[in-house]
């Protein structure tokens, strides 16, 4: 992958997307604004990225995904990223760390009828090894402020409060991570013939103090998913 690839970086909520466009700003680079059909845009020529609201939910981070997709003619994305909070559901992720996702698994498809694997739709090979080659170097003092782990992300739209529950998923999914919306991503991907990758910052650790971790961990979550991109995208 080069640096003239165009990564379509989908955040789900307005607080992820508002934080990430923050950090990126902060660390010198400067967007142009533009409309993807319906939806407002960022570009950032300089990391070859255009940063996109998502939506909250599966559902509408689905519709989103698609309908930047149904935009190639134009844009040319080879690449869809869906980036933003999670909630830890291993001791060896802690808060501010960064997971990105091998394979996003599908937690919350219950089928009664019968009994089969849930479903998973696997990361971008070329990307996950490019990330996979980041060093130190690339990241003033990275080891210092935050860990970058590979791995499952579990998906579903569920608020997991309860340590008991983010257990179950942990057992269910091999999930390093849980959060909400990166299936309806890779659906989408998967039905255009796109490579998807969904990458997570931990804000919390899936248990009952969730709510309140999420919001005070949110911008330190997504500071650290910039750094990430900024890191790959100048080493490329």
């Amino acid at each position: 992958m080069s640096i003239d690839m165009n990564i379509a970086f989908l955040t789900p909520l307005h607080e992820e997307h508002d934080f990430f466009f923050k950090s990126l700003v902060h660390r010198g680079h400067t967007p142009h604004e533009t409309h993807i059909g319906k939806l407002p845009a960022k570009v950032f020529p300089q990391l070859g990225l255009t940063l996109v609201r998502g939506g909250h939910g599966k559902t509408q981070f689905g519709i989103h995904t698609q309908h930047v997709l149904d935009q190639l003619g134009k844009f040319e994305f080879e690449l869809v990223v869906c980036a933003g909070a999670g909630g830890a559901l291993t001791n060896g992720v802690n808060v501010g760390d960064v997971v990105i996702g091998t394979t996003t698994v599908e937690h919350d498809y219950n089928l009664k009828f019968v009994r089969r694997p849930l479903p998973r739709f696997d990361g971008d090979a070329n990307a996950i090894a490019q990330l996979q080659t980041l060093q130190p170097s690339n990241f003033p003092t990275f080891k210092l402020l935050f860990g970058l782990h590979f791995g499952p992300i579990a998906s579903g739209d569920e608020d997991v409060i309860e340590a008991t529950r983010g257990e179950d998923i942990r057992e269910r999914t091999g999930g390093l991570i849980v959060a909400w919306e990166g299936v309806g991503g890779a659906r989408a991907c998967k039905f255009s013939g796109v490579p998807f990758l969904e990458i997570r910052g931990a804000t919390d650790n899936a248990n009952h103090t969730a709510p309140g971790d999420f919001e005070t961990n949110l911008e330190l979550a997504m500071d650290n998913i910039a750094a990430v991109m900024v890191a790959w995208r100048s080493s490329t």
